[in-house]
């Protein structure tokens, strides 16, 4: 059932145009990536789509009967309503319910009135049979670590204020999702999550990310907006690229041909007579037809990362019994750590915890509570923060990097200019000159990273430096940060970034404590997982003791320590693998349905019922399991 229609499309701005003639359409289930380079339109499409900016020429339409939602890049900037105003603010039937429901909730001392408007609400919700929806909406909320409905949107963090805006736009079960950059801000644990409530819901989602991990789980097909055209590419984000490049080698060839055969058109044109009549019309507009073609495809061009840097000393920076607070938060306790040559170090931990503080204190932009530091003499620290870029009124590109150094020094000796050096980042003479503030979200950060490397540093801390850049130009960073002669210091909610780039984590776990874990981010999940596990074997060992005879604590024979399992849990132990294995056919079976794109709104939420059902039932009988091989 298509429930998006997009036909010849199109957008300028003054003399740029992003895109013509766009068209396509989205069917109920479908999930998508809008992918392309920075600056390309993605965002714009996507505000278009939204009803929040308008389009040039073309037309599109969404059903009537759709429930359509759009989460932003940067959402709910200047909103100053409370977190659960800002949730509940659809204008579906049970979100207003629920609105109602939390406004009342919220308060200290209702009066009569309120509590009898309280009492009507509640068996209005019972009437409607909304409970399963108000559960759902709690688990949502827990899951985003949103537990202050009362707080103020202005006083969040901005990780917090996209945690709130996702909430809103899930509680409002909309049928089409759109998502710009929606893991930008997210702790790592937050975005699993997410990918898996996405994957296995039935709505169309067209998103825009660079996190690949999430692409792959989530979308069935990428949509790649280049040089104003729309292409679009089924399965995987390794599909895409191996289309692409197949896509563009054709191209080349024909445009080599179209630039053969336009030599011989241009000779053509010029025997022509100027104020004669007799060139074919149709001829001549062939001409510029070929011409357009003989370009070939979209050549973006690529980031040249070539700076030079002071070779590391013996001593690089030594960290000795650091302390940090903040109020009656730590941050750290007492921690220690020796920074070696071509360490790489990502930092893993919940948003909030003091990441970004630590950063800081590297930095050497705040001092520590107790404790020392000590940087070596030939360490030059690089420092890419999450903040936005700073720069003046009016100011242009090439002024703003000629502030910080007219020439750069590059790994072969030569000085380049800051012209040519933004050439290198994609930044042409034309665009240098235009004023940053008319620069997209990606471009600031890719012009930011440049002012970072053009200091030439030798130790490297990166803040998120995946948020908002294009997947072409990540690869390309993540190349030059792999062969780069330095230390690295990472945090990234990017998990292929960051398992590319790392050799262990520093984890933040709370009340100061940091681990440091010996791999990368897929090794760590994967150890937290085996101590879940061991966890559980233990609390099942811990629940059999306790629940052993009192007798047992009398003196006995070693050989009777161990007693043998009665004929009822023999049999209780042959039925519980039986049962264990309907269950996981059960979940199996219940998760391809509801990736399946077959079925009504109601049976999807049935089956997301059951499917939570059956892995609870499954969880017991495993518990249980356990405990009877104990006594197998």
């Amino acid at each position: 059932m298509n429930i998006l229609s997009v036909e010849k499309l199109g957008k300028s701005f003054g003399e740029r145009t992003l895109f013509t003639d766009l068209s396509f359409g989205l069917n109920l289930g479908q999930k998508v990536a809008l992918v392309g380079h920075n600056g390309c339109g993605k965002t714009t499409l996507m505000r278009i789509l939204a009803g929040k900016e308008t389009n040039d020429q073309g037309n599109y339409s969404i059903r009537n009967d759709v429930r359509m939602a759009y989460l932003e890049q940067e959402p709910l900037m200047g909103e100053n309503g409370g977190v659960s105003e800002v949730i509940f603010a659809g204008d579906a039937p049970e979100v207003q319910l629920l609105r109602r429901y939390n406004r009342l909730a919220l308060l200290a001392e209702p009066n009569a009135a309120e509590l009898q408007e309280m009492h009507d609400l509640t068996l209005e919700i019972d009437a409607q049979n909304l409970w399963d929806y108000e559960l759902e909406v709690k688990q949502i909320l827990t899951e985003l670590g949103i537990h202050d409905l009362s707080q103020s949107v202005a006083s969040l963090s901005g990780g917090q204020r996209k945690r709130v805006a996702i909430a809103q736009a899930l509680v409002s079960r909309p049928e089409l999702l759109l998502m710009d950059e929606p893991t930008n801000h997210l702790d790592l644990e937050v975005i699993e999550w997410l990918e898996h409530y996405l994957s296995t819901r039935r709505m169309t989602v067209l998103m825009i990310t660079h996190d690949r991990y999430f692409l792959e789980r989530v979308c069935n097909e990428i949509f790649e907006l280049n040089r104003g055209k729309m292409y679009r590419h089924q399965g995987s984000y390794a599909d895409f690229l191996e289309n692409k490049t197949v896509r563009e080698e054709i191209a080349m060839v024909d445009a080599e041909k179209a630039r053969n055969l336009m030599r011989k058109e241009l000779e053509w044109m010029r025997r022509q007579p100027k104020a004669r009549g007799t060139k074919s019309k149709a001829r001549i507009e062939n001409f510029y037809k070929l011409e357009d073609k003989a370009k070939g495809p979209s050549q973006q061009g690529k980031i040249e990362l070539d700076v030079t840097g002071k070779r590391l000393g013996g001593k690089i920076l030594e960290l000795a019994y650091l302390r940090k607070n903040y109020g009656d938060k730590k941050i750290l306790d007492d921690f220690s750590y020796i920074f070696t040559r071509f360490d790489r170090v990502g930092i893993v931990g919940k948003n909030g915890v003091g990441k970004s503080t630590f950063l800081n204190l590297l930095a050497g932009l705040i001092r520590p509570d107790g404790g020392g530091m000590e940087k070596g003499e030939n360490t030059v620290i690089g420092y890419y923060t999450q903040e936005e870029l700073q720069y003046q009124p009016g100011q242009t590109v090439i002024e703003l990097v000629k502030a910080r150094a007219e020439y750069i020094k590059m790994s072969d000796g030569r000085e380049l200019s800051a012209s040519n050096f933004l050439n290198r980042f994609l930044f042409p003479p034309k665009q240098q000159h235009d004023q940053v503030s008319k620069l997209s979200g990606g471009e600031k950060r890719r012009l930011q990273l440049l002012l970072v490397l053009m200091t030439g540093p030798n130790f490297l801390i990166l803040d998120e430096p995946t948020n908002d850049l294009d997947l072409e130009t990540l690869n390309v960073i993540e190349e030059f940060l792999d062969e780069f002669q330095g230390c690295l210091v990472l945090v990234s909610h990017d998990r292929y970034f960051m398992d590319r780039l790392v050799d262990h984590l520093f984890v933040f776990e709370g009340e100061g404590h940091l681990r440091d874990f010996p791999g990368n981010y897929t090794d760590y999940r994967e150890w937290l997982k085996s101590e879940k596990s061991r966890q559980k074997e233990q609390e099942a060992e811990s629940k059999q003791q306790a629940q052993a005879p009192s007798v047992a604590a009398a003196p006995v024979k070693p050989a009777e320590a161990k007693r043998k399992p009665s004929f009822k849990e023999k049999h209780e132990y042959e039925q519980l693998e039986k049962q264990i294995a309907g269950l996981q056919a059960e979940i199996t079976q219940l998760e391809e349905q509801l990736s399946s794109g077959n079925g009504t709104a109601e049976e999807y939420a049935q089956w997301g019922l059951n499917l939570q059902q059956k892995r609870d039932q499954l969880d017991e009988a495993e518990l249980r399991w356990l405990e009877l091989a104990e006594i197998m």
